[in-house]
């Protein structure tokens, strides 16, 4: 019998240690999201470029070689091109890449999720788009694409207060880009 009350004693010291435990942890320490006087920039979308060619025609003879269930006269490849983003703050660099798509086959959407910290203020954000490398494949750094070279260029002035966060997304449906706050 006093066995099985010294069990239970432990027992409700053990678990009210873990409750004190858990409720500092849910108080403390502090978590600052963002230090005074700073906003963010959230660059975040997913984007499939376009087929890295032209779907083309079989002819008789290809398609004779092939078991009949496959024999489909127009083939067009999986594969899609990568997908150049350059996003620029007060005329100053701040982001560039070029995303390859996912997938085995190359054939997914290109993916960026990045945060960049910024004072709080007012800013001229402009963000450029390319998603289609068929004539310059060999292009494997944006700093060599031209101006004329993005599909989708959008420029917008904003004010980003202390706290703020401002996140940009790609709409290829919007005709571009979407900026939420």
């Amino acid at each position: 019998m006093m066995t099985r009350v010294l069990q239970y004693i432990g027992q409700v010291v053990a678990y009210g240690g873990f409750i004190i435990f858990v409720g500092y942890l849910s108080a403390a320490p502090a978590y600052v999201h963002l230090q005074p006087g700073q906003a963010q920039i959230k660059l975040s979308f997913s984007h499939a470029g376009k087929p890295v060619s032209e779907c083309r025609e079989r002819s008789d003879e290809e398609l004779a070689r092939l078991a009949p269930n496959m024999r489909v006269r127009k083939v067009c490849p999986r594969e899609r091109s990568g997908v150049a983003v350059v996003l620029e703050v007060d005329d100053k660099l701040l982001y560039s890449d070029i995303l390859q798509p996912s997938g085995l086959k190359k054939d997914g959407t290109s993916t960026t999720y990045r945060k960049f910290t910024v004072k709080a203020g007012k800013y001229k954000i402009k963000i450029k788009l390319k998603d289609d490398f068929r004539k310059s494949t060999t292009i494997k750094d944006v700093s060599k694409l031209n101006a004329g070279d993005f599909n989708y260029t959008y420029s917008r002035k904003v004010y980003l207060g202390a706290g703020k966060i401002m996140v940009i997304d790609f709409n290829k449906e919007a005709d571009g880009f979407v900026f939420s706050f």
